[in-house]
């Protein structure tokens, strides 16, 4: 096999240095969304890449029921009886782990215990899909060492499950989907509705382009009232027009639909994710087409301003970032992520992506915020074995 990625190589050796050699190393990548957010859970439509960071698991069977987990990011081990795992039973983030064990045991797959070891380099609380990189990795290393074969999809349904009834956080599918689906190269065209995941050619190198993401440093909570209110708000305006999720309302339709509401705050989050799923559609048009990715920057900044003013996520640090990329010459900037903190996107010349950061940087010394991190983002394959 190719050379392990970062966390994957530094999972297997503590694991070597704590025990004996383990019996299988699997990684998993964290996600970045070029543009759809919160339509998943509307059922409409995402544009997600894999990203090269992720998060590396070296694992070992045992017999005896017990999952025992060892972060390098954290001193608190996880050691649990699956037997007696149920919502609520963990916390903190061995919740996670917990359940994805507890998902997969539900589901009638036979996970009798492992030693687990992992290491991440995915920015925590940056908006990335940290915890969701760890569930897919956890996933995979737990079917890999009980040798159960199971579909991406399925599992994604699966870490979905353990996220939404285990840990409590009434997120989607995209996270897990991009993450097991993620392939080099390419952004992933998914349904919700369907789960159908269509690779799109993602070549922006070709173009002398580049995606630079910039981690604006402002925490980023999902398990909140905020992304519950949001949900529940677009679930309210869906029940209001009678139809299944806001996904079945067309942007032709918006203006009637919106005549329809009663509630301005419900009227702003509709017109929100119907504006949204018509910027995917017209993103993905673009790439299909091999137009040149310029022109999907237009579409970038229109659902960042959706965002700030219609479904109110975003926050001053990350307005500073989107604005500040925009003056320094980006086609197109977005806050990527559940909101409230997390992750800038710029679509900017591969040759200026240093100088678009260091104007963010500038912005942020003006403004008083702390200092922001910057990378340029590489479409990279979904979870596997390394090892």
């Amino acid at each position: 096999m190719s050379a392990l990625p970062g966390p994957a190589s530094r999972a297997r050796d503590a694991a070597e240095v704590h025990g004996s050699r383990p019996e299988g190393v699997w990684f998993a990548p964290g996600r970045v969304n070029l543009i759809g957010e919160h339509t998943d859970y509307n059922e409409g439509f995402v544009l997600p890449l894999a990203l090269q960071q992720g998060v590396g698991i070296a694992g070992t069977n045992r017999d005896d029921g017990v999952l025992s987990v060892r972060s390098l990011q954290t001193d608190t081990p996880v050691d649990v009886v699956l037997a007696d795992l149920s919502p609520g039973s963990v916390d903190g983030w061995g919740a996670y782990a917990a359940g994805v064990a507890w998902a997969l045991r539900e589901a009638g797959h036979d996970v009798t215990g492992a030693d687990l070891v992992l290491d991440s380099d995915v920015p925590s609380g940056a908006g990335l899909s940290s915890s969701h990189a760890l569930e897919c990795a956890v996933g995979t290393a737990l079917l890999g060492l009980a040798g159960i074969d199971l579909d991406p999809t399925d599992l994604a349904l699966l870490v979905r499950t353990a996220e939404n009834d285990f840990v409590g956080a009434p997120t989607g599918i995209m996270d897990q989907m991009a993450s097991l689906h993620g392939r080099a190269g390419h952004v992933l065209f998914l349904d919700t509705r369907s789960l159908e995941v269509e690779p799109v050619a993602f070549d922006l190198a070709a173009h002398d382009l580049a995606l630079l993401v910039i981690d604006t440093r402002a925490p980023h909570a999902l398990v909140s009232g905020e992304y519950a209110e949001r949900r529940d708000s677009c679930e309210r305006g869906a029940r209001t027009l009678g139809v299944t999720a806001l996904r079945d309302v067309t942007l032709d339709a918006l203006d009637d639909a919106l005549s329809r509401i009663d509630d301005p705050v419900v009227a702003k989050r509709v017109r929100h994710v119907v504006t949204e799923d018509a910027r995917v559609l017209d993103v993905v048009r673009v790439l299909r087409d091999g137009d040149d990715p310029r022109a999907i920057g237009e579409h970038l900044t229109a659902s960042h301003a959706s965002m700030r003013d219609d479904f109110e996520i975003t926050v001053p640090q990350v307005d500073t970032a989107a604005d500040a990329a925009l003056a320094a010459g980006a086609f197109g900037a977005r806050m990527t992520g559940g909101g409230f903190g997390g992750c800038v996107l710029a679509l900017v010349e591969r040759s200026s992506a240093q100088r678009v950061a260091d104007a963010v940087h500038d912005a942020y010394r003006s403004a008083g915020f702390d200092d922001p991190a910057a990378f340029v983002a590489e479409a990279s394959d979904g979870a596997r074995r390394v090892g």
